[in-house]
């Protein structure tokens, strides 16, 4: 079934880069996942970046409205932030001052310490490829209200707590944020937003919040470890508006040391599919009010003590409507999955979402090249 699906989708032009097998093998990745395989084979990928934005699967569908002849090339030279008056050449000012849409490479490797939060708007692609870039020990990312957004082969780390103030947002127009809790990536009231390649770890409060009516979204090839609550999707058990939302979790790697939150939802749906988990101690995937989750060819690898548990039922919600299934999961080390609910959990991908599922005795294969790459300009990467 999944050699037909992959099949179908090369008939019709959704994978529109084929994998060069052989550079694949001859580069140590004999077999790469349906994201991967799109691009990583091209030792042309650094003159052709926007590439990318064809390759991503899941409810973000295709990002083809980050691409086109009048999207800014810009290059971040200087790893320095002024929160509120943005110089030309760092991070803030490419993602703030630049109208309309924007392509954002690094020249170099750099640690930027972002002073405030970061705020993200629409048509922005973020894409560390070729540059070890790590964003740390600051503010991190904010997307609010944003749409057709990439964040791609960053290192995000030890982000803090951000008191209130004024930062420069996008559109070059100062606005007063809030106190910011210290996630590394922050979605509020966004759609169509892709984030792959990234390694995520050790920040205040959680690495990925997908919140208040965001819907739409792939989280694909990252990698997250040494956290403790790593990724919530649904802001409250009172925010209703989130039952429409919709997310892909997919090739990631979960651990070493990830306690809980991989991920927790609340009323939406959830695909987590072929991702890795190495070990949890309170429990790997949770959820209340009425959640839907399809955890599909998944490998679970218990810890050796504490919790053998997958999933934790964090309230008791009414109704029925809580629907829990697993499908060709791997359970390693004593992992349990005590399904709950019953009925039809599937994804219901439109042609510009779906993509192969494979065996989860694949998945270790699938995930070795999850988080930031190092990709070196004219090999394939």
């Amino acid at each position: 079934m999944a050699t037909h699906i992959l099949s179908v989708l090369f008939l019709s032009g959704l994978l529109t880069t084929m994998p060069n097998t052989n550079l694949a093998k001859k580069h140590g990745h004999p077999k790469m996942n349906a994201i991967d395989a799109c691009w990583r084979g091209n030792p042309k990928w650094a003159k052709q970046r926007q590439e990318l934005a064809k390759c991503s699967v899941g409810f973000a569908g295709k990002m083809t409205n980050n691409v086109g002849e009048d999207v800014t090339n810009y290059v971040v030279t200087d790893p320095s932030d002024d929160p509120v008056n943005p110089k030309r050449g760092t991070l803030r000012y490419g993602v703030t001052m630049i109208k309309r849409r924007v392509w954002i490479t690094f020249k170099k490797d750099m640690n930027i310490k972002l002073r405030r939060t970061l705020l993200v708007g629409s048509f922005t692609a973020i894409d560390g490829r070729g540059a070890n870039v790590q964003i740390s020990n600051g503010g991190c990312l904010f997307l609010h209200k944003a749409a057709d957004v990439i964040i791609h082969g960053l290192a995000i780390h030890h982000c803090r707590h951000q008191p209130a103030g004024q930062v420069m947002g996008p559109g070059s127009k100062l606005i007063h944020l809030s106190e910011m809790d210290g996630d590394a990536i922050r979605l509020v009231a966004s759609r169509k937003v892709w984030i792959d390649h990234n390694t995520l770890y050790q920040c205040d409060d959680g690495l990925i919040d997908v919140t208040l009516g965001s819907t739409d979204i792939t989280i694909s090839n990252n990698w997250f470890r040494d956290h403790d609550k790593v990724m919530l999707l649904g802001h409250d058990d009172a925010f209703n508006a989130d039952k429409k939302m919709k997310v892909t979790v997919v090739y990631n790697k979960f651990g070493p040391n990830c306690n809980q939150r991989m991920p927790r939802v609340r009323h939406g749906y959830a695909h987590v599919v072929n991702n890795l988990y190495l070990g949890w101690q309170i429990y790997a995937i949770g959820g209340s009010m009425n959640p839907t989750v399809k955890s599909e060819s998944n490998l679970f690898v218990a810890p050796k003590s504490g919790s053998k548990e997958i999933i934790r039922k964090i309230n008791k919600s009414k109704g029925k409507a809580w629907n829990f299934q697993s499908v060709g999961d791997i359970l390693e080390n004593g992992a349990s999955f005590r399904e709950i609910g019953s009925g039809t959990v599937k994804p219901n991908y439109n042609s510009k979402q779906i993509f192969p599922v494979t065996n989860a005795r694949t998945v270790r294969q699938l995930t070795s090249s999850a988080g930031a790459l190092h990709c070196r300009e004219g090999y394939p990467c």
